[in-house]
């Protein structure tokens, strides 16, 4: 059976082993034997004695762990972004582009509340304000690939071309 160290345990259970070890080397213990009976790095033994020697011991207590739950957005920069989506085009507020892609979105958060946020973070938020992906309802049936294939090219092929 393979023995589990202090990253296994809870946050409290945490906090009270760094009290544990902290007040072991206070009352005398060596800080590698401290390491070895309490089952933790000396390392993390030499952290914590020196920051509680620095700050006290409300350096040992136990934190908020992962990533924060709120949204980097705030609710009335949301409202603004949301509505502004709905009335205008990317175009019309000065940005390259002339549909809302995820890209553009990125752009004017950066742009108009200087937030960096990331392109998958932008396809989370557009899922929260309900926008998603549209497809046209149908292709039209007389569309000619040959020449759609040349005209993203900007070249028109010369027996397409009229006249």
């Amino acid at each position: 059976m393979k023995l589990k160290d202090a990253r296994h345990l809870s946050p409290s259970a945490q906090e009270a082993l760094r009290y544990r070890v902290v007040n072991a080397v206070e009352n005398g213990m060596i800080k590698s034997e401290a390491a070895r009976v309490f089952k933790v790095s000396r390392t993390a033994v030499h952290h914590w004695t020196k920051t509680t020697a620095s700050v006290g011991t409300k350096a040992l207590k136990a934190k908020k762990r992962g990533r924060p739950k709120c949204s980097r957005l705030l609710p009335h920069q949301a409202a603004t972004a949301v509505r502004l989506m709905e009335q205008k085009c990317p175009e019309q507020l000065n940005l390259p582009f002339y549909l809302w892609t995820r890209e553009a979105v990125q752009q004017f958060l950066a742009e108009r509340f200087n937030l960096s946020v990331s392109v998958w973070t932008v396809g989370r938020y557009l899922k929260k304000w309900s926008f998603t992906p549209q497809k046209p309802l149908r292709r039209a049936y007389e569309q000619d690939p040959r020449f759609c294939e040349a005209m993203v090219g900007n070249r028109i092929p010369r027996n397409l071309s009229h006249g």
